[in-house]
Formats: structure tokens, C-alpha cells, sequence
């Protein structure tokens, strides 16, 4: 029988890689607080559990996902009164605990510390052959790739935790990824991640500087992303991810600036950004920049607006014409 997989958080990237693992065979059960997310996977064929720790006390569940917006609501699903270790002792099923969301390394760190407090069911500890201890491993896993590589299952995964836990995982991240990069230890994972959307978040607003700039000085857009992506400007923002509406196909710029990473989620991560280079005395002048972009994007063109939205909100850059 196909492993039954737990997935929480089934908002633009999670259920894209939940649909994944259903198309792969595997088994799986969601929780959401949407009834209408919860709806579109159960017509694919997932199950549903009401509560996380209900879907983490369903037997034969092998292993459990999170994907969700923010730190509080990691630690809400995890350490809540109806959260994953909320459980009683020898209750909890799936020994491999995977936290795909961007949060914190402190509270990837806390999760890991209660991952070990917490004793698996005696089911899964006597059916586990070689399982390393009574406990599950915990493994934050934060993504890379966007909605487009979530649902084409290229996403990247950093993953920080033990050795033995990322080489269980193998099979169910390759299943929604193409790439896993084990970093170190419990946070890893989290701080790789953060520094990744440092460089993404920096680099979207030097692109749409820059694309805006152009248009402004007469030329053309189409030609100025050629120039920038034969040379030395070039970047996912520019090549993959190109911000201004008419020069590329299949990106948020393409339909309005929907269906891509939200602006107030960029703002967040620069955020986390920000408070683990406080912590560690890292100097940021131009995320601090940034953060502020697309808090303004936020704000004036709403939350949910795709990051690359700078380009037209924040500098003022026109769509490319159709026939230009």
C-alpha cells in the first residue's frame, strides 16, 4: 500500500506540492483553515483531518509537511493546544517531521527541541526497522523555486537537521523537488533561506529599477531584459521571473501580478532577514532598502500582489505593448 503522507498549510505552494505526491501515489491527508483549498485536494484524492493534532495521530502516517506563512503559525500548528505535539505520550504517528515554511532558524531550532521531548507511537517505533530512536525527526525545509517550481516539482530544498533524517526524506522531497542541499544542523536550513530571499528580494528591485529606468530614457523593454540577460545584469529576476507585463509569458507580470510570491511574504522574509542579522550583528543596508519597497507595495496595491508588482507600483515602469 502507498505511504500515507500528512500535509499542513495548503495555500499557493502547498497544495501544488501536495497535488504532486498525490500524482506520484502516495496517500494524503491535509488540514487547512480553508474549506475550499481543503475541497480542491480532497477532489483529487486526498483525505482530511480537521485539526494538526488529529492528522498526527492518524495511523499508518508515515510522515507529515508543513508548509505555512509565518513563524506564529508554525508554532501555533506545532505547539497549540490542538497542534502536532499537543498529543499525549506514545501517540504521535509520523516519524519524520518536515517544515517546509519560511520562519526563524530560532523557532526551526525550538521545533527541533521539541521534536525530541516528544515519543513516537510503540507501533511505529517497533515497525521502523533501524529507526534511531523513539522519537521523530524534525527537519526544517524551507523552499526555493516559487509557485511555478512547486507545481512543476523542481523545487529546491535546504534542509537543516540530522544526517540520517535528510537521507529518509530523500524519496518524498525528490517526489516534490529536484534538488535537496542538506545545510547543517536544526536552523539551517532557515538561515539559508533567508539569505537566498535576501539576494532575490534585493536583486527584483535592482531589476525593476533598472527595467523602469530604461523605459524612462526611451528604450525599449524587450531589448533592455536581451541586454541585461547576455550580460552582466543578468538574473533569475530578469531571465526566469522578468517583472515588466508584455516581455514574458507564464509570469505574474503576465496576469496582473497574481498567482506568484505575495509582496507582504517578501516583506516578511526580509524581515526574519533583518532580526537574524540584529541577532548576529550583520550589517544590511540593502535589504533594509528593499524590506521597505515592498512594504509599500504591500500597502498601496495589497498584500497579496506578486513581489515583481515593484516594478509598476513602486517605479511607475508601463507594460510592453503587444505589437512593439
Amino acid at each position: 500500500m502507498p505511504s500515507l503522507v500528512g500535509f499542513i498549510g495548503i495555500g499557493n505552494m502547498g497544495a501544488c506540492m501536495a497535488r504532486n505526491l498525490l500524482a506520484a501515489g502516495y496517500r494524503v491527508i491535509v488540514c487547512d483553515r480553508s474549506p475550499k483549498a481543503v475541497a480542491a485536494l480532497q477532489q483529487a484524492g486526498a483525505l482530511q483531518a480537521e485539526t494538526p493534532a488529529q492528522l498526527a495521530s492518524t495511523p499508518g502516517l508515515k510522515a507529515l509537511v508543513t508548509m505555512l506563512p509565518s513563524s506564529a503559525a508554525v508554532r501555533e500548528t506545532y505547539l497549540g493546544p490542538t497542534g502536532i505535539f499537543s498529543l499525549p505520550p506514545r501517540t504521535l504517528r509520523p516519524s519524520l517531521l518536515i517544515d517546509s515554511s519560511t520562519i526563524d532558524p530560532l523557532t526551526s531550532r525550538d521545533l527541533a527541541a521539541a521534536a525530541a521531548r516528544t515519543t513516537l507511537h510503540p507501533d511505529v517505533v517497533e515497525g521502523a526497522a533501524g529507526a534511531p530512536s523513539t522519537a521523530p525527526a524534525m527537519l526544517d525545509a524551507p523552499v526555493s523555486g516559487g509557485v511555478g517550481g512547486a507545481a512543476a516539482g523542481t523545487l529546491t530544498f535546504m534542509v537543516g537537521g540530522p544526517a540520517e533524517a535528510v537521507a529518509r526524506a530523500q524519496g518524498l522531497l525528490g517526489t516534490m523537488g529536484r534538488a535537496t542541499v542538506h545545510c547543517g544542523e536544526a536552523g539551517a536550513g532557515q538561515a539559508a533561506k533567508l539569505c537566498n530571499n535576501l539576494v532575490l528580494g534585493v536583486s527584483m528591485a535592482g531589476v525593476a529599477e533598472g527595467l523602469a529606468l530604461g523605459q524612462r530614457l526611451g528604450l525599449d523593454a524587450r531589448n533592455l531584459t536581451k541586454i541585461f540577460n547576455g550580460s552582466s545584469a543578468r538574473c533569475w529576476s530578469a531571465d526566469t521571473y522578468n517583472p515588466v507585463p508584455g516581455v514574458m509569458e507564464g509570469v505574474p507580470a503576465s496576469r496582473e501580478y497574481t498567482g506568484g510570491f505575495a509582496a507582504a511574504l517578501m516583506s516578511k522574509d526580509l524581515g526574519l532577514a533583518q532580526e537574524a542579522a540584529a541577532q548576529c550583528r550583520a550589517a544590511l543596508p540593502m535589504t533594509a532598502a528593499a524590506a521597505e519597497l515592498y512594504r509599500q507595495l504591500a500597502t498601496e496595491a495589497g498584500p497579496a500582489i506578486d513581489f515583481s508588482g515593484v516594478y509598476q507600483h513602486v517605479y511607475g515602469g508601463q507594460a510592453v505593448a503587444a505589437n512593439s
